[in-house]
């Protein structure tokens, strides 16, 4: 009878060898040089946050797409328009649109959806914002009309896009805008839409 075999004995594992003096010092400067890049990139997408209202606004004068509109009074405030000035002859359908740019926590709708209205009347468009951030954020809204050409012919009397709006954390406002359709708009136009951007200004943080 054959002699029994001894059990195979478990190779022992090699300890880890810890990394050599070079590499070691190498990974470190790679990834502080890691750290500052992206930093860098953090702050640069915080600077174009910024820069977003005047890079969108002349934008859109350059190529034309969404018509501008001005951000300053057309006139003076009127209770209504003159009845000579109204095309009673007319009806034009107007949609309000609102939207907020990334880096603004704000949710933005209009309250006012839709408008049916003859040319040189004035009128009233309703939009909510609601702040969803901890803190107080400053942002300007910016408007523009399509289709382009009928943004001369859109007066507004009054906005709240004439100034930045500041909202505390958690707050909810109603924001008002009211124009008046120019009567010399082009017969052909019978769907105008107004937009609104709302882009994160600086400001208060608490």
């Amino acid at each position: 009878m054959p002699p029994p075999v001894p059990p195979t004995k478990p190779c022992a594992t090699a300890a880890a060898m810890p990394a050599p003096p070079v590499v070691a010092a190498a990974t470190a400067a790679a990834n502080r040089r890691l750290v500052k890049r992206l930093l860098w990139l953090v702050a640069g997408a915080f600077a174009f946050g910024f820069a977003l209202v005047p890079l969108y606004d002349t934008f859109c004068r350059l190529t034309g797409i969404n018509g501008k509109t001005a951000n300053t009074p057309a006139a003076p405030l009127v209770a209504s328009a003159p009845a000579s000035r109204v095309d009673l002859a007319r009806t034009v359908s107007l949609d309000f649109v609102g939207t907020a740019m990334p880096g603004l926590p704000w949710e933005v709708r209009p309250i006012t959806g839709r408008l049916d209205l003859h040319p040189g009347e004035v009128h009233q468009a309703r939009f909510v914002v609601h702040n969803r951030s901890e803190r107080s954020i400053v942002g300007q809204a910016i408007p523009s009309v399509s289709p382009g050409n009928a943004a001369q012919y859109f007066n507004k009397l009054d906005c709240f896009c004439f100034q930045q709006q500041t909202l505390a954390p958690g707050e909810t406002r109603e924001l008002v805008v009211t124009f008046i359709l120019d009567p010399a708009l082009d017969p052909d136009v019978r769907d105008v839409t107004l937009s609104y951007a709302f882009f994160i200004q600086p400001g208060p943080r608490s």
